[in-house]
């Protein structure tokens, strides 16, 4: 998490955090925004119209191609405009000194939502914008469409001064790395699961467990913690995964009307829906390893340097 804050900077590349599926990045995402909201308090108290940091999603529409329309909407509407009142621009004409309508690019145009989004970053003085799905904006793209895509998110963050922070999987990572030119403009961070040989990452999770379980005492009791390994087994060291588990779990033990294991045993993952998710996530990592191994060498006297990204 400390790499990843450090990274977070206007003037810096865009930003590519990718896991697996069932990791929790769109829960980061959410936590990403609210750290920011937390360490800029003061200033949004003292401008009440500063917003440090959105997050929106890169909606699929079912097109055939990824809808800008409907993203620079998303970033509007998280904005707090309101897209549904009419609005005309006016100015003033240099000749006769009269108000006129503005030449401006109408708002119900492409171009037009484009230059909105634009104008609220820059009054908003936002700093970062966070796109959770961002593989729906390069899946479907030939190589040369690909860049188009990523010069349209490049261009947005120069023109406002907005750095771009994109969360997906690691299909994300295919596709970004499809082109040399795509590469070299993005920072990329591992978001990994926790595994189950490190002992640091089994600590993790179990207090991931503890926090569901205190969460809704009235329910678990001190019921899951028993089971915290077994958990951890079951859902791959994902802590969203873990949570759609025993939100299933919840279900099933208030329509039974009490809490109990048969009530979790119905909640996991099935063997054929584990094997599937940890064959997708293991052939993921190995993909993912070259691109996120980084050397450095300055010569035959001085030795070779190693580091894994985060």
């Amino acid at each position: 998490m400390s790499d990843i804050n450090s990274l977070l900077d206007p003037d810096g590349d865009i930003l590519a955090i990718m896991g697996p599926a069932g990791v929790g990045k769109s829960v980061l995402g959410h936590y990403l925004v609210e750290n920011a909201i937390r360490n800029h308090e003061t200033e949004m108290a003292a401008n009440a119209g500063f917003t440090p940091a959105i997050r929106v999603e890169a909606v699929a529409s079912g097109e055939a191609e990824f809808s800008w329309r409907l993203f620079y909407m998303g970033i509007i509407e998280e904005l707090g405009e309101d897209l549904t009142m009419p609005r005309q621009d006016f100015d003033i004409d240099p000749v006769t000194g009269r108000m006129r309508r503005s030449r401006r690019t109408p708002m119900n145009t492409l171009a037009g939502l484009r230059t909105a989004v634009e104008r609220s970053l820059v009054a908003r003085k936002l700093r970062t914008v966070v796109v959770d799905e961002a593989a729906h904006i390069f899946r479907q793209c030939s190589p040369r469409k690909l860049l188009i895509q990523l010069d349209t998110l490049k261009s947005l963050s120069n023109t406002t001064g907005v750095q771009l922070v994109l969360i997906g999987s690691y299909d994300l990572y295919e596709l970004l790395f499809l082109s040399g030119q795509l590469a070299r403009r993005i920072q990329v961070v591992h978001f990994p699961r926790y595994r189950q040989d490190n002992e640091a990452d089994v600590r993790a999770f179990k207090a991931c467990v503890q926090q569901f379980q205190n969460t809704r005492k009235d329910l678990w009791g001190d019921g899951l913690m028993p089971y915290a390994d077994a958990l951890m087994e079951n859902t791959l060291g994902c802590v969203g995964t873990l949570k759609a588990v025993l939100k299933r779990a919840a279900k099933f033990a208030q329509g039974r009307g009490d809490w109990s294991v048969d009530a979790l045993e119905a909640a996991l993952l099935t063997d054929t829906q584990r094997e599937q998710i940890l064959r997708e996530i293991l052939e993921g990592e190995q993909r993912i390893a070259p691109g996120i191994s980084r050397h450095l060498s300055s010569g035959s006297k001085t030795p070779k340097l190693r580091r894994e990204a985060a």
